[in-house]
């Protein structure tokens, strides 16, 4: 029997570890879809036991248009995890955003490509409700918990939207422009297709954005390098584990109800007793609370 853990989370770039974790094990997780970026560390933070993810990669050798989304949430699921913090580094579209600051964000725009974002198909159809992409429960948590630490440098940002594009190159400065022109708040490469599948999975899902710099649009910085982003990177990450702790903390003590957690109740348009056997078997372990 699997350990089964509530709280997941997936660190981004400059957020390979998480250095608090205490009786840590490495797990090795297999699924349907194939391996996830890394194996899963197991640990306990604080007395509560968390599931932690390095999204690239804990030597960052996977590009955004390579990850493997589905088996990153699949490997979640199966530790049972209900509540995902995913911590971004994002460029800000929006002057009041400045580097160093948090964003969570509660709309997405999908500007991938290449992305394959669900879980289902092969024989079963599922269409989720996604007007809401963000959990509003738990992006309440993850925001009460940074309003109430001392981040000097830090200003929360409640709500925005987020672009997810494809990468792995920065923006142009017309698409900068675009982005701004349609009130875009932050610009990453990752949650959106996370988000997608974590709400297939019906795991609540909240992002921890963290701004490095300010794209390309801005006149008074020059364009965004890899260098001023690692730089922000580092101060983000050491800011980004104290959020993730205190969020944790509050998560374990009063664990929100959320409409994700439901989420496939009138979302499977096939019916499963007509559906193909390899196909129910592939996702049991998001069906079967339906079958």
């Amino acid at each position: 029997m699997v350990e089964q853990i509530k709280i997941g989370i997936i660190g981004g770039s400059g957020l390979y570890q998480m250095e608090a974790l205490k009786d840590v094990e490495e797990v090795k997780i297999e699924t349907p879809f194939g391996a996830p970026s890394d194996a899963l560390i197991v640990g306990t933070l604080d007395g509560t036991r968390v599931a932690f993810l390095a999204r690239h990669g804990r030597g960052h050798t996977l590009t955004p248009s390579e990850l493997p989304f589905r088996a990153n949430i699949y490997a979640m699921k199966s530790l049972g995890v209900e509540y995902l913090i995913s911590a971004s580094a994002v460029g800000s579209l929006k002057q009041e955003a400045k580097p160093l600051d948090m964003v969570v964000p509660d709309q997405f725009i999908d500007r991938t490509r290449n992305r394959i974002s669900t879980f289902f198909g092969e024989g079963i159809v599922a269409h989720i409700a996604f007007g809401d992409p963000i959990c509003p429960k738990l992006a309440e948590v993850l925001s009460g918990a940074i309003a109430s630490l001392d981040l000097p440098e830090v200003t929360l940002h409640q709500g925005g939207t987020y672009v997810c594009m494809e990468g792995p190159a920065f923006s142009t400065k017309a698409e900068s422009n675009l982005y701004r022109s349609w009130g875009a708040t932050i610009i990453g490469m990752t949650n959106l297709p996370e988000a997608k599948l974590a709400r297939e999975a019906e795991i609540a899902y909240a992002t921890l954005a963290m701004v490095t710099d300010y794209d390309c649009w801005h006149p008074d910085h020059d364009s965004v390098t890899v260098e001023l982003v690692i730089g922000n990177l580092k101060k983000n990450a050491v800011n980004a584990q104290r959020v993730i702790r205190e969020t944790v903390r509050r998560l374990s003590e009063n664990p929100p109800g959320s409409e994700a957690h439901s989420a496939l109740k009138y979302a499977i348009i096939t019916p499963l007793n007509q559906a193909p056997e390899a196909t129910k078997q592939k996702l049991g372990l998001l069906l079967r609370k339906y079958l």
